[in-house]
């Protein structure tokens, strides 16, 4: 986040009556403008955890989908120590901006919401921030998922099964684990026990981008047999009948995941 050697504006996703912004961290209304996303079309904004490279644009988010706060509207889903502050850190988003949206979730795992077509469910993550949580998407193409920042734990991967695309917040890489966050290690255990079709490492930490996402990318996927990628600035996952991944400026309808 501090050397801005990767962007840290988290991920855009569009579908069917579907345009919400996931873990808008420090960039996240000036890279989704030059990526010809229109902030003001943004109905929800989900956050994570209170961790500032995944919660500092919310609040600005808020203000594109209220338009400039003179509409209640939209969506904001956050767990409690975003929304009402914790042991692990204070209000992340302020009440002036969580009164202006038409509905407001307190987001623990097992919580059910929908936006436009896509059903949406919050996952259970282990993190420094204890009230963390991850989001499982379904939609009329099969289902995808984000972990965000978790370690690994015994059971996790229930709340990963049957997914076509699997989106993991794989900060460390292979043989330097820290504890609270995912290693390509726990990525490889994650992976081989849900079993989705395809997967994506994103939240790459200083470590991780040292050593070579490329290259523990394909660590996973030789391991495992599932084919992964490592996210990079500006790409867009195609999520349909085919799940294809491309990087470039510009978005379609069809596109679900943009990696900011």
């Amino acid at each position: 986040m501090i050397t801005q050697k990767r962007r840290t504006a988290g991920i855009r996703i569009i579908g069917e009556g579907v345009n919400l912004h996931l873990d808008p961290g420090p960039g996240a209304l000036v890279h989704s403008i030059d990526q010809g996303l229109n902030p003001e079309k943004v109905r929800a904004v989900l956050v994570s955890h209170c961790h500032p490279d995944h919660y500092t644009d919310a609040e600005v988010f808020v203000e594109a989908m209220t338009r400039g706060m003179t509409r209640k509207q939209g969506l904001l889903a956050a767990p409690k120590s975003v929304l009402e502050g914790s042991d692990a850190c204070d209000v992340s988003i302020s009440s002036y901006h969580q009164r202006m949206v038409e509905q407001r979730i307190e987001a623990r795992p097992g919580v059910e919401f929908r936006v436009g077509s896509f059903d949406i469910s919050t996952t259970e993550a282990r993190h420094t921030d204890p009230d963390a949580v991850g989001f499982r998407f379904k939609t009329e193409f099969g289902d995808f998922a984000y972990t965000s920042d978790t370690e690994y734990f015994k059971e996790i991967a229930k709340y990963y099964e049957k997914l076509r695309l699997l989106a993991l917040c794989v900060m460390r890489p292979s043989g330097k684990p820290w504890k609270g966050h995912m290693s390509t290690e726990d990525a490889i255990k994650i992976i081989s026990e849900a079993r989705p079709e395809r997967a994506v490492m994103t939240h790459l930490g200083m470590r991780m981008l040292l050593q070579g996402p490329e290259k523990e990318a394909k660590i996973i996927q030789d391991q495992t047999g599932v084919p992964t990628v490592a996210a990079v600035d500006g790409m867009t996952v195609d999520f349909g009948e085919t799940v294809e991944v491309r990087v470039g400026k510009g978005k379609r309808q069809r596109d679900l995941a943009g990696f900011l």
